[in-house]
């Protein structure tokens, strides 16, 4: 009996101690520096050491918060299927709402103030329990949360405020004959933009080391609520500037699907047109808004339970007095951009068919212009980037790589307009000089997309100039001390001069810093014009005929949107880029 028991032991801790599948997550970086802070901790506490009072129930914090990052597998786990869920869900919603008359904008609106009061209720519980322990929040990612980033949170916040004001006026004139959720939902929206635009501006940089489970859950229903309220906004507005072609006459007209519209449910003061228009113009810097704020909630989702080294970041100055040719021309193409897009907008409403013509040429033709320059610069700045002997970053950063995976799928939008035009104008053998524009448009930006998605991701990738100068400056002033000979002063003059040449720019730098400056401004007026109503595919019936107006309608409301953000975007990785340069 004892030689079989003997033998059953032996052959369950072979069992045991083979490798299974979950083995692999010892080999995590996380779980490799927890058991590594697990051993200096049980190091320090050794009798050898005997710690005071104080630091023992520092080490009992650190051991309980190392614990607790070495079981958090399924933590991801349990985030990632509460953020599908709410996802699908509010999908199903939005598209219910927007096909069908049965899930009215009240019932959307319901939904999504349960959604808000969540996530509300979770990040008032971090900031008031999670955020005030001592080690809650021990490391900081100093690439989280940079300040452009928060001051462009901000400024679309408080834009997107004002247009909750705005409905809050407009709705309140419907009490009469409509339901006061549509006036509740912006009142319950504008306090979750105070709270939010506070939460993510102060802990942006956490990396969240206790609660990591709750955290993880929390800041997915954060995310997925804003991913919402922006699939929400964009269905609104898309719903709002979609024309609905009518070829038995010159004009579209607008579908335009709010129930307060009715003739049955009348306004009861005289301003409600007027809010009507306007929080409509300020629908693009709340779905901006929406944006920002789920990309820094993910950021802070990745960044839980991450053990991040305390390096000393040197400061990089914003000078626009480097630049001069970039920015010059970058303004005089937003200016003309403006001009243009304003004759459009009025030219293309005239019942006379030769305005409206006219209004597409100019559209046309003022785009050609901006995507042929912007390629341009952009190939003058990828074979900058191939003489650079600058090395690429290895340390892994989650927010460079959001950046590269929200520029590149934001992309497939505009690249899915552009290629089914392509098809659509080739394949019908469309002949005027509308359609000509039209396809020369669409094959341009297919080849501005690209040049420019491979500057900005090889800008990215990038270690920063002032960090290759310091390495460069270390260098010399060691060799500088190796050379006992020298006098003082030729040791004083060279140090000086490597010193100041740290702000001295290099030709290579001008050129990219040109380029980002011009890139960054034209891209802003490319977001403009879409943002705020230029649509040249529902305009221009070629691709209506070719595709029919319910599959075209589908594809422009669905790239379209990616195709804004993709530019707003872009602004901010190459403003980043700039300043690297």
């Amino acid at each position: 009996m004892r030689t079989a028991a003997q033998q059953i032991f032996q052959t369950c801790n072979k069992l045991f101690s083979r490798k299974t599948p979950n083995s692999v997550l010892e080999a995590h970086p996380s779980n490799i520096e927890a058991a590594a802070h697990l051993d200096n901790i049980q190091h320090i506490s050794s009798p050898s050491n005997p710690p005071s009072v104080g630091a023992s129930r520092q080490h009992v914090h650190h051991v309980d918060a190392v614990m607790e990052r070495a079981h958090h597998g399924g933590g991801w786990l349990l985030s990632g299927i509460i953020c599908m869920n709410i996802l699908i869900l509010g999908c199903s919603f939005v598209a219910g709402n927007a096909m069908s008359g049965i899930i009215t904008s009240v019932h959307l609106q319901i939904f999504l103030i349960v959604l808000i009061l969540l996530t509300m209720l979770w990040m008032l519980y971090y900031i008031v329990f999670t955020s005030r322990k001592d080690q809650a929040a021990v490391f900081q990612d100093s690439h989280a949360g940079p300040v452009w980033l928060r001051v462009g949170l901000v400024l679309f916040g408080l834009l997107s405020l004002l247009m909750d004001c705005f409905k809050v006026v407009n709705y309140v004139g419907y009490l009469h004959c409509d339901s006061a959720v549509k006036v509740a939902f912006p009142v319950v929206q504008a306090v979750f933009l105070f709270l939010q635009t506070y939460f993510l501006c102060r802990h942006a940089k956490d990396c969240v080391q206790l609660h990591t489970n709750f955290t993880r859950c929390g800041l997915t229903l954060t995310l997925s609520t804003n991913l919402v309220l922006w699939m929400a906004a964009v269905t609104e507005e898309s719903i709002h500037q979609t024309d609905v072609p009518d070829f038995n006459t010159s004009v579209s007209h607008k579908m335009y699907r709010a129930s307060y519209g009715n003739k049955q449910c009348q306004c009861s003061h005289s301003v409600c047109d007027t809010f009507k228009e306007a929080f409509y113009y300020l629908y693009p810097f709340n779905i901006e808004y929406s944006l920002f704020a789920s990309a820094m909630a993910y950021v802070m989702w990745k960044n839980v339970g991450r053990l991040v080294e305390d390096h000393s970041h040197n400061k990089i100055k914003f000078r626009p007095k480097d630049v001069c040719v970039g920015p010059v021309t970058g303004t005089l193409v937003v200016l003309a951009g403006l001009i243009t897009f304003i004759m459009y907008e009025m030219y293309i409403l005239q019942e006379d068919g030769e305005k409206r013509d006219e209004a597409l040429l100019i559209h046309f033709i003022s785009n050609i212009v901006i995507v042929s320059l912007m390629s341009i610069y952009a190939v003058v700045g990828c074979i900058v980037y191939r003489l650079d002997c600058r090395e690429h970053v290895s340390e892994k950063n989650p927010t460079r790589t959001l950046d590269m995976g929200l520029l590149v799928g934001a992309s497939m939008g505009q690249f899915i307009i552009s290629y089914f035009t392509i098809v659509a104008v080739v394949a019908t053998g469309a002949s005027g000089y509308l359609n000509a524009l039209n396809l020369a448009w669409a094959v341009l930006i297919v080849l501005q997309l690209g040049l420019q998605n491979y500057f900005i991701i090889e800008g990215l990738h990038r270690e920063p100039f002032h960090v290759m100068q310091e390495a460069a400056l270390h260098t010399n002033a060691h060799a500088l001390q190796e050379q006992a000979e020298m006098s003082v002063v030729m040791e004083t003059s060279k140090t000086n001069y490597f010193l100041n040449g740290v702000d001295e720019l290099s030709w290579k730098r001008k050129i990219l810093k040109e380029v980002c400056a011009f890139l960054l401004l034209s891209n802003i007026i490319l977001w403009i014009m879409p943002a705020f109503g230029a649509r040249p595919q529902f305009d221009h019936p070629m691709e209506i005929k070719f595709y029919k107006f319910t599959m075209w309608a589908a594809i422009v409301n669905v790239g379209l949107p990616f195709g804004i953000f993709y530019r707003m975007h872009s602004v901010a990785s190459l403003f980043e880029v700039y300043l690297t340069s």
